[in-house]
């Protein structure tokens, strides 16, 4: 039996995620209200590559606790939905893959480096790694 090795997720495994992901983890739409709105908006708030909310700027209170409550939830559904084979880590970062790729011009998100940035009408900056 071939052995897995933890840290770098194989590509195998990461489509078997994507996959997952793509399916089974709630659509960041469904998590919004209209104070989030306002806060992706004003571009306090982005997409991070681990799949979970940051701050783009200093938020308010109510912001934090927002994204905070948004954040709890994505875990909840990481570690219930991360597929046999992988770890929720590894789910959590290709959903976050796939919740970058789904910034609209406008919307902040955190690129590989660390750096915040702001979607253009081009594809944003991701991880090579991202399938």
């Amino acid at each position: 039996m071939k052995s897995i090795k933890h840290g770098k997720p194989t590509a195998l495994a990461l489509v078997a995620v994507a996959v997952t992901a793509a399916i089974a983890t709630p659509s960041a739409m469904a998590q919004r209200n209209p104070a989030y709105e306002a806060a992706r908006a004003a571009g306090q708030v982005g997409e991070q590559p681990d799949g979970y909310l940051g701050y783009a700027s200093s938020p308010t209170p109510a912001v934090r606790a927002i994204v905070d409550d948004i954040n709890i939830k994505r875990k909840a559904a990481y570690t219930s939905g991360a597929p046999q084979g992988s770890t929720v880590e590894q789910f959590a970062f290709v959903t976050g893959c796939n919740l970058i790729a789904k910034t609209k011009p406008g919307e902040k998100y955190k690129a590989p480096d660390g750096s915040w940035k702001t979607r253009d009408g081009g594809a944003p900056v991701r991880d090579s790694r991202c399938p």
